[in-house]
């Protein structure tokens, strides 16, 4: 497994290792060992999520806050799509900085959003399949958004026109950064 440090120090994608012959390919998708020594503390996820979207349905930026703060590690096993991580940690140097990278069943690649990071996705591909281990359950009390189009983050989204973004009512509704409830 290769791990690739990010532009947020905290955020780290995991590009396994992919043996190939003439029947196929296999890949280890986790490894509980190798994830902890990168991460550099031990991390209990608690459950799956798998999602189905259309080409340019954005979810997100969604996180939880404590005590029910999620951690997720994130990757897309049909289609691509654009992944995104915030850091809306007030006590952090990073604090309203983003990073996004592209992540599809082709590279394989996974995220790791610690708790303490909004995270969302665009489809780019017709369709994408879009798998997640949590580090917490899901608390609807605890949920918290912030819009996807937020100026003060100016996230760059690829390749879909703001017109043609698929959102569920309460992301288009979600309050501004500065007006979000963010962590401590």
């Amino acid at each position: 497994m290769n791990v690739i440090a990010t532009a947020l120090p905290e955020v780290l994608i995991f590009e396994p290792r992919v043996f190939s012959d003439d029947r196929g390919w296999f890949m280890e998708s986790y490894n509980q060992a190798v994830f902890e020594k990168a991460v550099g503390y031990a991390v209990p996820f608690v459950q799956d999520n798998h999602s189905y979207s259309k080409r340019g349905a954005l979810r997100g930026l969604h996180f939880q806050l404590p005590p029910y703060a999620q951690g997720k590690l994130v990757r897309a096993t049909q289609g691509r799509v654009w992944d995104v991580a915030v850091d809306i940690r007030k006590s952090s140097a990073t604090f309203g900085k983003w990073v996004g990278v592209e992540l599809s069943a082709e590279n394989r690649r996974q995220l790791w959003i610690p708790p303490g990071f909004a995270h969302g996705f665009i489809t780019l591909s017709e369709t994408s399949e879009f798998m997640y281990k949590t580090t917490a359950l899901y608390n609807k009390e605890s949920e918290g958004a912030i819009v996807w189009n937020d100026p003060q983050l100016a996230i760059q989204w690829p390749e879909i026109p703001a017109a043609d973004v698929l959102l569920a009512e309460k992301d288009a509704a979600a309050p501004s950064f500065k007006d979000a409830r963010v962590f401590d």
